[in-house]
């Protein structure tokens, strides 16, 4: 097989010219893909175990690990369901070498925080631990691997460990027993039926997680965890592979394997010729909806023409969406969204699923439609057009990723090398998987495409199911639309599909070029600034984190707390009208087209202070992402009759489903208790949506964005100024000025939102019907901060929420399981203060985020947003960022045992006990008593934790309730 040339300026000349230089291959449709994985380390030692190892500079000086094993819940007998998950939450609980948590306390310590960068998930066919951890210093990497080693082989069942992680895992248990959980199962089980994997879910039964013995658990474990059942992954920015692969001998290396391990069976899904059908009602479902799932073996990836036909497979299921949502943007349509996907299920099976969401009423239309879709693409296939759009949005997602191959998250490149220890999927490389799908896509015919529609036929698996709050369909009705379009596509009476004209131009006449009347550079942030002759400020940040992503924020204030109560819930629905309408001058379904093959994304919010629209765009479609935003400047928005009708039938629904779902009420009742009861936190109701005037929300849209003086635009990315800059006075200068300001706000004279937290002690018990008993608790206390430092004690709230967070986790999860001493121990941190430990661990993980972010272009947009943003700017964003970072280095310095209990006696209410709002969800059906405690709830396990929301008030209400009171103040320092 041909690949690239091996000249030594070959991969510069790559590099130059990107992917239009990148040369196609000559194929052998029967010539094998790679066994063995690109660009790593790959091996097995004498033990079983095989390991992957890569260096990767992306993140600096962090390292992803992983240890993966072929052992989950399918493997569990009637008496062990649950107890593959069981393993998994003992093992960040006691080992052979680490007790108490240890594991957990040590990856704090060194800023790898547990949960968002440290867990494990349990599937029905195996069990992968993760970790994120800095290496810049060699024994941080060495200790990781031996907490992975111990993992392997090492985890401690104790009755005691076994008694402390019941609760975590019970509680975690009953968080899937919500609708969304009982959803899952119930369409698990019926697709699964007639095989283990329908009685073998990963979250267990609760007697067994009840009442299992430390044998039973310990039995599974040494049955089943075997080294050659486990890979372990390391990608990082390590000095060189070779060490790392050494390190991974040292910790694993001299473990012995078991004489005569079980062979991990294989377990069948039977197929079906019938379809199956199910009407499932749930009470608490957040609409009605139609899933659809065609099931087949999973495809084996071995040769080049395994790999074509996945392509091929990609792009039909790419054309079917697209008709999806054309027709979810007619009138009357049939559903809200459709979208249809490719998901591997286990081992050996995957399946096609189309599902949609639609009106109460509407499930059996809905049906119909998505099976007539289908049934259209066999008769008719796909139009030239449609196959053109499909694969120019496949090449320009593969053009992406090559442009990008030197600057891959590590994260990324681990998940890769635990697909092909899993499933086997080949690992071939980004360079060979782009001049393949350049070589193979202009050759994937319309024919092909529809040969993949013939995989979803209801006599292939297929598996029907309804989802609705009560009964409006039954199984009668699902058969008999299967027959009825069954019939049509029989008689061949289903017409060819009839697609709209889609311009060829985003803006069709070019507007007048802006100029620059005035710059300055930012060396300490390396950005520069400019003034446009339409008001408009410019501020770029010319970076090299990803080659192929330019992103941008642009803002004004002023916002819906400017609003009359009388106006506001009409101009809350503009931005939602408005999408429908098209807000870039094309409606959605049209845009659509317009983008394919082109990496360019703009979108919009109206929030209460300030309008803003970001994009999202390769940089060379930046030009694209600049015509969308003058179009949004320009276009003048008229809703249509039947517009405003499905938004507002989806706003009904919404209203509906919020109404069922006992969380919503939950969260709304938080928000009412804490802001007072103030219209603008208060859910939206029925007869709120009476009330919107479809006109009068456009206006106030087109009026959000029309004068593009108030306007603040940040630039951060791979910009190239002698090509960007005249795109910029193009179609950002190019915006017309108004005659007379329009919104022209003052940041410090901004509207406040009407609101206020109470001034004493408040509890409440939400009481919501539920299908299984639920319990949620919401701690919230008022937070002040003194003008004069507001910079600094912005930071001091960072630190003490984590710090609070943290405590109140070890309390919780450690020593207690309950969390009915939330209260106890924050203040006990107000009056003893926290420990130089949990101060070290604070400042750690903050020190990470903090340097995971200087190499992402989001973490620079968002800092010199905040700069512009902040109270202490003043025409100088260079200055204004200094003295943020100031404020950092200041209150990292300072933060001491002593400091942190001073910010926490000063900035929260202290007695803590003495002003504060909790409230409780508990089952409307349950007898009315209170809880032993306020907070008395048994804590999950693991990033999927039910925290307890130690809620400091929304910072962006903070914010301006601050300006508010302190406006006299010129600067905080």
């Amino acid at each position: 097989m041909e690949l690239l040339p091996g000249p030594a300026d070959a991969s510069s000349i790559s590099k130059k010219h990107g992917f239009r230089s990148l040369k196609m291959v000559t194929v052998d449709m029967d010539e094998p893909l790679p066994l063995h994985p690109v660009g790593v380390l790959f091996g097995t030692l004498d033990n079983g175990l095989r390991y992957y190892v890569r260096c990767n500079s992306k993140p600096r000086m962090r390292a992803a690990l992983a240890l993966a094993v072929t052992v989950g819940s399918v493997l569990e007998e009637e008496d062990e369901r649950g107890v593959a998950h069981i393993v998994e939450h003992l093992a960040f609980s006691a080992t052979k070498m680490y007790t108490n948590h240890d594991i957990i306390k040590f990856l704090e310590s060194i800023g790898a925080e547990f949960g968002a960068c440290q867990n494990a998930a349990t599937s029905a066919d195996d069990t992968v631990y993760e970790m994120f951890v800095p290496v810049d210093k060699p024994e941080l990497l060495s200790q990781a691997i031996s907490v992975l080693a111990e993992f392997s082989s090492e985890i401690r069942v104790s009755k005691e460990d076994l008694e402390k992680e019941r609760g975590a895992v019970l509680e975690e248990y009953r968080g899937t027993r919500n609708a969304t959980g009982r959803l899952q199962d119930a369409h698990w089980v019926l697709m699964m039926q007639g095989s283990k994997y329908a009685e073998r879910l990963p979250i267990g039964l609760e007697r067994v997680i009840r009442t299992v013995s430390p044998d039973t658990v310990k039995n599974f474990y040494k049955k089943w965890y075997h080294l050659c059942n486990m890979a372990v992954i390391a990608v990082g920015d390590f000095s060189d592979a070779e060490t790392v692969v050494e390190l991974i001998k040292t910790h694993f290396g001299q473990k012995v394997p078991a004489p005569d391990p079980p062979l991990i069976p294989t377990f069948q899904v039977p197929s079906h010729e019938e379809p199956r059908f199910s009407c499932f009602v749930e009470s608490e479902a957040a609409g009605s909806a139609v899933m659809i799932s065609y099931k087949m073996p999973a495809d084996e990836l071995k040769t080049v023409k395994d790999y074509r036909n996945l392509l091929a497979e990609s792009m039909f299921l790419y054309a079917l969406n697209q008709r999806f949502f054309k027709i979810s943007r007619r009138k009357d349509p049939p559903y809200f969204s459709c979208s249809a996907a490719a998901d591997v299920l286990t081992r050996p099976l995957k399946a096609n699923i189309m599902t949609a969401s639609c009106k109460g009423k509407g499930t059996i239309d809905a049906l119909e439609s998505m099976l007539m879709e289908v049934a259209r693409v066999r008769l008719h296939g796909f139009s030239d057009r449609e196959i053109a759009i499909v694969r120019a949005l496949l090449m320009s997602e593969i053009e992406s990723a090559y442009l990008e191959r030197d600057q891959i998250q590590s994260t990324s490149l681990r998940d890769e090398y635990l697909q092909h220890f899993l499933h086997n999927e080949p690992v071939v490389g980004i360079e060979y998987e782009a001049q393949l799908q350049k070589t193979l896509l202009p050759h994937i015919t319309a024919a092909e495409l529809s040969k993949c529609s013939d995989k979803l036929r209801t006599s292939c698996s297929c598996v029907i199911k309804t989802i609705e709050p009560q009964t409006f369909s039954v199984v009668d009705d699902l058969k008999n639309i299967v027959k009825k379009v069954n019939l049509l596509e029989e008689e061949g009476r289903i017409p060819p599909w009839d697609d709209e004209h889609v311009p060829e131009e985003i803006v069709s006449t070019k507007p007048n070029m802006g100029h620059v009347v005035a710059d300055r550079d930012y060396p300490n942030i390396g950005a520069a600034e400019l003034f446009l002759s339409n008001g408009m400020r410019i501020c770029y940040k010319c970076t090299d984190f990803l080659d192929d992503q330019v992103i941008f924020t642009g803002y004004s204030y002023g916002g819906l707390s400017e609003l009359p109560e009388s106006e506001y819930f009409s101009c809350s629905m503009g931005a939602t009208i408005a999408g429908e309408i098209g807000v870039f001058g094309y409606r959605p379904s049209i845009l659509m087209d317009m983008l394919a093959g082109k990496r360019a994304e703009v979108g919009t919010k109206i929030g209460a202070y300030m309008r803003t629209f970001s994009g999202d765009c390769s940089p060379t479609d930046l030009e694209t992402a600049l015509q969308l935003v003058y179009q949004l400047f320009t276009t003048n928005l008229t809703p249509g009759e039947e517009d405003v009708k499905i938004v507002m039938q989806m706003a009904e629904e919404a209203v509906y489903a919020q109404d069922r779902d006992p969380y919503t009420a939950f969260a709304n009742r938080v928000k009412e208790l804490n802001y007072g009861n103030s219209y603008f936190f208060r859910p939206i109701r029925k007869s709120d949506l009476q009330k919107v005037d479809p006109l009068k929300a456009c206006e106030y849209f087109s009026k959000c964005f029309r004068d593009p003086s108030t306007f603040t635009v940040v630039i951060v990315g791979n910009i190239e100024p002698t090509i960007a800059m005249p795109l910029i006075l193009q179609y950002l200068g190019g915006i017309p000025r108004p005659a007379e300001p329009i919104m022209h706000f003052n940041r410090d004279e901004l509207k406040g939102l009407p609101f206020t937290f109470p001034t004493t002690i408040s509890r409440e018990v939400v009481r919501s019907p539920m299908v299984e008993a639920q319990c949620l608790v919401q701690l919230c206390f008022p937070v002040e901060m003194k003008n004069g430092t507001l910079v600094e004690e912005i930071h001091f709230v960072g630190f003490l929420s984590k710090l609070i967070e943290t405590k109140i986790m070890q309390v919780l999860r450690f020593k207690h399981g309950q969390v009915d001493l939330a209260l106890d121990e924050i203040l006990c941190l107000q009056e003893e203060g926290p420990s130089d430990q949990d101060v070290a661990t604070i400042l750690e993980i903050e020190q990470r985020a903090h340097e995971n972010g200087l190499q992402e272009n989001y973490f620079w947009l968002d800092r010199i947003l905040r700069s512009y943003q902040s109270r202490v700017y003043a025409n100088d964003v260079g200055a204004s960022f200094e003295i943020q970072d100031e404020g950092r280095r200041k209150v990292r310095s300072s933060l001491t045992p002593r400091t942190a209990q001073l910010a926490l006696q000063r900035m929260l209410p202290y007695p803590c006990k003495k002003q504060y709002t909790v409230v409780i969800l508990m089952p409307k059906s349950s007898p009315f008593q209170l809880l032993k405690s306020a907070f008395q709830s048994t804590l999950t396990g693991h990033a999927r934790e039910a925290t307890i929301l130690v809620g400091i008030a929304a910072m962006v209400v903070l914010g301006i309730s601050l300006w508010r009171h302190s406006r006299s103040a010129q600067s905080s320092k």
